[in-house]
C-alpha cells in the first residue's frame, strides 16, 4: 500500500534581478513509497532533493502535479499530525535545552505531563545526548544539531518520518547511531523516507530507492538493480609481513603502499584475491580489513549523465 503518492509534480523557480527567467529544479517526478519501507532519495547536491521533500511538507508550492500522504493532499493539517520532518539545516532558538525544546515541539503536537517528560528524557538518551539534555543548543555542534532535530521529529510517535540528509556533520559513530535509529523505526512498523548523497548509508539500510539529478527521475528500485553496482576490486590492509614476503605479495596487487607497519594492497579479479588470501592464511599474517571497492553515486552520475548527453550529441 503506497503512502507516498507523488505524480507528475513539476516545481519552477523564478531567477534573475530585472528580467525573470524560470528554472526548473524538479522536472514531473512520479513516485510511490511502500508501508513500512526505508525508503532512498538518491541525487548528487542540487538535484532537487530538498525541494521534493518541501513541496511534500506544503512549505514550498508545485508549479504543477500533485502529492498525497498517508491518503491525505499535502496540505492536510491532520496528516501532519502524523508525520515527523528534519530539515537539512535545522536550526532551533539557541538559548533552549534539548529537554525545553523537545518540550515545546512536544506541546504543539497536544502532549501532556508526564507522559511527555518520560518521552523527552527518552529520545534524548536514544540519540545520545543524554550528557547534553541541560546544555542550551547554541554550545552544540553541528552533528549534536542534527542529532536533536532526529529526536524532534520523533516526538509525536510519527506513522512516517522525513529525513533530509540526516547524516549531515555526523562521525562515523554518530552515522551509525542514526542508521540504528531508522531502522528500529522500521521494526516499528513507521515508514521512512530520507534523502541522502552518501551511498554507503543507504546501502545499509534501504529497502527501495529512487535517483534523481538535474530534477528528474533516473530510476527506482532496488539499489543493487538500478545502480547494477560491481565490484571493482577490492581494497586489503595487512599487517606483519616480512620484506621478503612483499615480492610475493606484489604480483597479485594493482597497487601496493605501505603506512607504517601495515599494507594497504589493491586487488582485482577473483583469482588474485583467492591466491592473495590463502598466502595471508598459510602464512599467519594479520588480516586488518578487507572491503569492496565500489563506484561512488558521484562516478555513477558521471558516467550515466555523461553517456545520455554523448548519445544525444552523437
Amino acid at each position: 500500500m503506497p503512502v507516498v503518492e507523488i505524480e507528475n509534480l513539476t516545481k519552477d523557480f523564478s531567477v534573475g534581478f530585472w528580467k525573470k527567467r524560470p528554472i526548473r529544479a524538479l522536472d514531473n517526478l512520479c513516485l510511490e513509497v511502500r508501508e513500512g519501507e526505508i525508503f532512498g532519495f538518491l541525487g548528487p547536491n542540487g538535484a532537487g532533493k530538498s525541494t521534493t521533500i518541501k513541496l511534500l511538507m506544503h512549505l514550498l508550492h508545485p508549479t504543477s502535479g500533485s502529492a498525497r500522504i498517508l491518503g491525505q493532499p499535502v496540505d492536510s493539517v491532520s496528516m501532519h499530525q502524523s508525520i515527523g520532518y528534519l530539515p537539512e539545516n535545522p536550526y532551533f532558538y539557541d538559548y533552549l535545552t534539548p529537554r525545553e525544546l523537545l518540550t515545546y515541539v512536544g506541546r504543539l503536537f497536544g502532549l501532556r505531563r508526564p507522559s511527555l517528560s518520560q518521552k523527552v528524557d527518552a529520545l534524548i538518551e536514544n540519540v545520545g545526548l543524554a550528557q547534553a539534555r541541560n546544555l542550551q543548543l547554541r554550545k552544540f555542534s553541528k552533528g549534536m544539531v542534527q542529532r536533536i532535530g532526529i529526536a524532534q521529529a520523533l516526538i509525536n510517535d510519527p506513522k512516517m518520518v522525513f529525513l533530509d540528509e540526516p547524516m549531515s556533520g555526523l562521525d562515523p559513530l554518530g552515522r551509525m547511531d542514526v542508521r540504528r535509529i531508522i531502522t528500529s523505526l522500521k521494526a516499528r512498523g513507521v515508514t521512512v523516507f530520507f534523502s541522502s548523497h552518501i551511498l554507503p548509508d543507504v546501502e545499509a539500510i534501504c529497502d527501495r530507492v529512487a535517483i534523481l539529478n538535474k530534477g528528474k527521475l533516473q530510476e527506482q528500485g532496488a539499489l543493487e538493480e538500478i545502480l547494477k553496482v560491481r565490484v571493482e576490486g577490492h581494497e586489503v590492509i595487512l599487517s606483519g609481513l616480512t620484506e621478503a614476503m612483499l615480492s610475493d605479495v606484489r604480483k597479485w596487487c594493482d597497487e601496493v603502499r605501505q603506512m607504517g607497519d601495515r599494507l594497504h594492497l589493491r586487488v582485482s579479479g577473483q583469482e588474485k584475491m583467492a591466491a592473495l588470501l590463502a598466502f595471508v592464511f598459510s602464512n599467519k599474517l594479520e588480516l586488518i580489513s578487507l572491503n569492496p571497492i565500489r563506484p561512488s553515486l558521484e562516478e555513477y552520475f558521471q558516467s550515466a549523465v555523461g553517456s545520455r548527453q554523448s548519445l544525444v550529441g552523437s
